[in-house]
């Protein structure tokens, strides 16, 4: 009777485990790339402009599918789409250190990234359905912590392997971890709640959906490293026409995989525009950051990375705080904090002297992690349960799409601002600055919240 009971006890946070090592590998090879790619170039015999598509693709389709994976575990469960996700990634893994080739290596990072959508797009889904939500918050709360900790750990962890090993470890690594999680999941994960109405799966719409954001992350790389051009131009009319045509054909159907049905929800719509903003500020900061740091203040590289680590411990910390206090605190309240903390931190990194210590930099990259701690684990709890419990899927793959397209906003903007300021002529302070800006709208998006009522208190 004890064994019995203390399965059942366990099962869940073995779970979790699953869970929580999927996302790991989905968010770290999105990154851990970056430092490999000089080698790759080399290796190929490609030039630096097309070794690029080594990450690009890997992000492109991430960007393309998540919606659409998020609606197929809807109807069809998401538990197989994790385990199909799982399967996919493990494969194109061995495929990707096996490459010989560069057009094997972007085929392989193709099929990855759909493995990587099928886990991302329904894993907060899953959480809620393995927790009840009096719990979530720190369920959501390790989430958030993976998320940060891996996408910020990405290139030291790629340059450590390429130290001491071949870059092909770099994708051998995912191999054990993602077979743990195959057999934990199939073993211990739930299945979808039962539904009073059966779904069926809009396949016209999976097909939009990728198109059009296919075509917008494209267009919007584009106009940040290419400039202005009338094809660019051509591209960006034919994103608009796609994507009125998408957005027309969600709204007649009971079932949309742009889930337009829970933007009619005030504090889901409200958490949504949170996110894209924060992520967009906080992608702002980190890109611009590292030139400043070595443009401006004449840091090594070396001396970069370490620079750049109190942030996403500083969030680590932080997000597992925010999770119990959402369990008393409105999140919208929460938001606004952590958000306004994050704008103190962009402000006092703006306003650094050239002259700056250390220790000076340090701390203000920690106050910037303590408000993303703060605003992103009650954002997304948030967001994954002021949805319908059968809707869990599409909340889970927009919150998905607004990191990714906050990330991919992020990054173009900087291109931009570097494009037509320079980078060592006041560029990278712009960026800080209009991070800040973009960290008050999100803040006061969150602040919007407070009036609406927070579907964790119950």
């Amino acid at each position: 009777m004890s064994k019995n009971l203390n399965i059942e006890v366990t099962r869940p946070y073995l779970a979790v485990i699953a869970v929580l090592a999927a996302i790991m590998m989905g968010v770290l090879d999105g990154t851990v790339m970056n430092v490999a790619l000089p080698t790759l170039s080399k290796e190929f015999n490609v030039t630096p402009s097309d070794i690029i598509w080594v990450v690009n693709a890997y992000q492109l389709v991430v960007t393309m599918m998540l919606l659409g994976f998020a609606a197929i575990g809807d109807v069809f469960g998401y538990k197989k789409v994790f385990l199909c996700g799982v399967s996919i990634f493990v494969t194109a893994s061995a495929l990707c250190a096996m490459s010989k080739s560069f057009e094997m290596m972007v085929a392989s990072r193709i099929l990855q990234g759909i493995g990587g959508a099928c886990t991302m797009s329904i894993n907060t889904a899953l959480l809620r359905i393995i927790f009840p939500p009096a719990r979530l918050g720190r369920v959501m709360a390790a989430n958030a912590v993976i998320v940060a900790v891996t996408a910020a750990s990405g290139p030291a962890l790629g340059g450590a392997i390429l130290s001491v090993g071949h870059w092909s470890w770099i994708f051998l690594m995912n191999i054990p971890l993602g077979l743990a999680a195959l057999i934990i999941g199939w073993k211990l994960l739930p299945h979808n709640p039962p539904q009073k109405t059966k779904q069926k799966l809009d396949g016209q719409s999976v097909v939009m959906n990728a198109v059009f954001f296919g075509l917008l992350i494209y267009t919007i790389e584009g106009m940040a490293h290419d400039g202005f051009s009338t094809l660019l131009l051509l591209q960006a009319v034919v994103t608009v026409i796609v994507g009125v045509l998408y957005i027309r054909r969600q709204l007649q159907i009971p079932m949309p995989i742009l889930p337009v049905d829970l933007f009619r929800i005030p504090i889901f719509s409200l958490s949504i525009g949170c996110s894209i903003a924060c992520f967009t500020a906080q992608m702002l900061a980190l890109v611009s950051l590292p030139f400043f740091m070595q443009h401006s203040l004449g840091m090594g590289v070396a001396a970069t990375g370490l620079l750049m680590t109190p942030w996403p411990l500083a969030t680590t910390l932080t997000a597992p705080i925010a999770g119990r206090m959402i369990e008393r605190v409105h999140p919208g309240i929460l938001g606004a904090v952590g958000m306004g903390i994050f704008a103190i931190g962009l402000c006092l990194l703006a306003t650094l002297g050239n002259d700056t210590e250390l220790w000076n930099l340090a701390w203000r990259m920690a106050v910037c992690g303590i408000g993303i701690g703060l605003f992103q684990t009650p954002n997304n709890v948030t967001i994954t349960t002021s949805a319908p419990i059968q809707r869990s899927g599409g909340a889970s793959g927009m919150l998905g799409t607004a990191r990714v397209l906050g990330q991919t906003l992020g990054t173009a903007i900087v291109a931009i601002l570097f494009h037509y300021m320079g980078q060592e002529s006041g560029g990278e302070v712009v960026c800080l600055w209009t991070a800040l800006g973009l960290a008050l709208i999100s803040g006061g998006l969150s602040c919007c919240r407070i009036k609406e009522h927070s579907p964790i208190h119950k």
